[in-house]
């Protein structure tokens, strides 16, 4: 078959999948916006790329208003066109949207609505609900409408998928309120590239270019916008200051980011390392260098939103400090495999309680460490996920 897979941060587990469908015979083409902030996986065609795999970078003309609520809507219904473009000339049988905002696929599935083109609804996150819960924040009133509208652009998107992947079964209650038919719904949890994170002594090539391989490291990796709160890791930082062996590092870009650049200056934070995005071959050396791995996500996400940074720290075998939601699926694993600490988001005192607990266990480090990393291999199998996806192409 002709598949097209459109994940606009362009993650890494999702171009895992193209290439696995590839290597299965289908000629794939995998879409990704290049203009994105983001810490994407290998997106680049390889010498051992099979002949019938081809990546595309969707760019845009300016940079991306990714905080800028209304430049942003003009934006996203451009990448939307230029999607259009990419499908048309692809021709494919099927399309799989993941990570794809609901402007451009609204735009997609309306120019393409008379065609044979099948598209299957890869629900990351529940789009309209961020939508609302950010804008009704910022705006209020008019947030909250623009929200409405948001919902109501996801029920209809869901509504006119030939299938449905969900990546928790926490998603079915709104999707039966709404109406949508569970017949076309299946489930399918995220997952993260296990070969790209073996893993790895602290003491390797990226921690001694960073002078960390002597130092215990809470790391942060990934982004930190709306969804985030760093104020988290300024404490963290805060809280550490007064110990020379310990520092908080932080691999992002954007607003959260720079926000905390402009914390570490007023601080004099010498134990806040802020790094950009790291190149996706250091991968496994950045998650090794840590002793504890950290994640945090709002109160208002709730169980809409699964932060994919988890299931890959997962991988490097490190115990993981979280700040998220009880309820959210990432807590969930954490909890209930003993591989990390939760605490509520809202919550920056047992936040850095916890950290004090891990920074003075090193048994407990390893017991928790050891425990993600088997869940990592018992259920990050490409060759099973792959066979889940072709099924429900087929």
């Amino acid at each position: 078959m002709r598949i097209l897979i459109n994940d606009r941060p362009g993650y890494r587990f999702v171009v895992q999948l193209s290439r696995q469908l590839a290597e299965r015979g289908h000629t794939v083409l995998h879409c990704y916006g290049a203009f994105f902030q983001s810490p994407g996986g290998a997106l680049q065609k390889t010498a051992v790329d099979p002949p019938n795999f081809d990546i595309v970078g969707i760019r845009l003309d300016k940079p991306f208003a990714k905080y800028s609520f209304f430049k942003r809507l003009f934006q996203e219904i451009k990448y939307g066109r230029l999607l259009v473009n990419q499908i048309k000339t692809f021709q494919p049988d099927v399309v799989i949207f993941a990570d794809t905002p609901s402007e451009a696929m609204s735009l997609v599935y309306w120019r393409l609505r008379h065609t044979d083109i099948r598209f299957v609804f890869w629900v990351q996150d529940v789009y309209g609900i961020a939508v609302s819960a950010i804008l009704g924040k910022r705006l209020s009133l008019l947030g909250r409408a623009v929200g409405k509208i948001y919902i109501g652009l996801d029920r209809y998107l869901l509504k006119q998928s030939e299938q449905i992947i969900l990546i928790t079964e926490d998603f079915r209650p709104l999707l039966a309120e709404w109406g949508i038919d569970q017949a076309k719904t299946h489930i399918i949890p995220n997952w993260a590239t296990l070969a790209d994170v073996p893993v790895r002594p602290k003491d390797n090539a990226w921690a001694q270019k960073h002078h960390l391989a002597d130092k215990f490291c809470f790391l942060y990796s990934g982004t930190l916008g709306m969804k985030h709160n760093p104020e988290l890791l300024l404490q963290l930082a805060l809280h550490y200051q007064p110990d020379d062996q310990v520092r908080v590092v932080v691999i992002s870009e954007g607003l959260g980011a720079d926000w905390l650049q402009e914390q570490k200056a007023a601080y004099q934070l010498s134990n806040l390392i802020l790094l950009p995005y790291q190149p996706y071959e250091d991968l496994s050396n950045v998650l090794g260098t840590a002793d504890a791995l950290i994640a945090i996500l709002e109160p208002s996400a709730g169980v809409f939103s699964v932060p994919s940074k988890v299931l890959s720290y997962l991988c490097a075998a490190r115990p993981l400090l979280l700040a998220v939601p009880p309820e959210n699926l990432a807590a969930r694993i954490v909890s209930q495999n003993e591989a990390g600490l939760v605490t509520p988001p809202d919550n920056a005192a047992a936040f850095v309680r916890a950290a004090d607990v891990l920074r003075q266990d090193k048994d407990l480090r390893q017991r928790l460490g050891r425990n993600g990393r088997t869940y990592a291999e018992t259920h990050f199998d490409i060759e099973k996920i792959t066979d889940q996806f072709e099924a429900i192409i087929r």
